[in-house]
């Protein structure tokens, strides 16, 4: 009786360690090809960085909002419309209107990285053209 109960032991270990490794190889394959959709090197970490930061990606931020490029300008009017819209005092969903304020802080986040990237070239080109 020991016996079998030793193998069913075994047997079990056998598979929950099979079962992990492939949902660790899994994870792994998934994680690689996120960094090569975002870019990899260090703009795919810095996406990566700022979708673990919000819990979301910027596509998925866009669809929250509806927007379909990033334009501060139509960014924050829709923001107002649906913020508003979901306001829990006139009926509206907590739940939404968080995930709305979540979509339009990594947007925000896109918005000033862009625009870090526009200040660094001008500021090199600036000096490239001092330097010739």
């Amino acid at each position: 009786m020991a016996k079998y109960l030793a193998q069913i032991i075994v047997l079990g270990a056998q598979v929950v360690g099979r079962a992990f490794t492939k949902a660790l190889q899994q994870e792994i394959q998934a994680s690689q090809a996120a960094a090569r959709s975002a870019g990899g090197g260090k703009r795919g970490a810095k996406a990566a960085a700022a979708n673990s930061l919000t819990g979301m990606t910027s596509e998925e931020a866009q669809k929250i909002l509806n927007v379909s490029k990033i334009d501060e300008e139509a960014i924050n009017k829709q923001y107002e419309h649906l913020f508003k819209v979901n306001d829990k005092a006139k009926g509206g969903s907590f739940y939404l209107q968080s995930k709305i304020v979540r979509a339009k802080e990594r947007l925000d986040q896109e918005i000033e990285e862009v625009n870090e990237a526009a200040s660094r070239k001008k500021i090199k080109d600036g000096t490239e053209k001092q330097g010739t």
